[in-house]
């Protein structure tokens, strides 16, 4: 199991992210995860798709709330973009948290089960057992072509080079 110490901090302390460090040009993995009505999804369900993942560390914050609501609103406006968001929450949390915001244009989905996505993405914070923030674009052909793994916690990612990124797999 790789480990990486530094590269994101939690407050002023550094975690250890666990699992492969993703990069532009590398084939995405497939992964599986869990839906909110509990069936399992995987990346290649979205295949043919340009996908932006978008990774929080917990959807019931207020910016992993800030983060959802924005793709929700703003990257959701582009045409072949199917976006998911994921986190280690429950898919409990992540219906009633939905439901309750009007997320409709967001696919939420749960890595609580075997941290299936975090690790082989390396988003999982081992001292917490929760995902780094982050954010992902996926080309229809399975290749990545932007990765932020966002340096401290608190802070949002940079929406507008992952939407540039976007417009350039169009």
């Amino acid at each position: 199991m790789q480990k990486r110490t530094g590269v994101v901090k939690f407050g002023d302390t550094p975690v250890t992210l666990l699992g492969k460090e993703i990069k532009v040009g590398d084939i995405a993995p497939d992964f599986t995860v869990t839906t909110t009505d509990l069936a399992s999804a995987s990346l290649a369900d979205y295949k043919g798709l340009i996908r932006i993942i978008s990774v929080v560390p917990s959807i019931d914050t207020s910016v992993c709330d800030m983060q959802t609501r924005w793709f929700n609103q703003d990257a959701s406006q582009v045409d072949g973009v199917v976006i998911l968001t994921i986190s280690v929450d429950l898919p409990f949390a992540l219906k009633r948290y939905c439901g309750a915001n009007e997320i409709t244009n967001v696919k939420t989905l749960s890595d609580h089960k075997d941290l299936d996505f975090g690790l082989k993405y390396g988003f999982v914070m081992e001292e917490l057992r929760l995902l780094a923030r982050g954010v992902i674009v996926i080309d229809r052909q399975d290749i990545v072509r932007y990765v932020q793994y966002v340096p401290q916690i608190k802070d949002q990612p940079d929406y507008e080079k992952a939407l540039a990124a976007v417009k350039e797999c169009l």
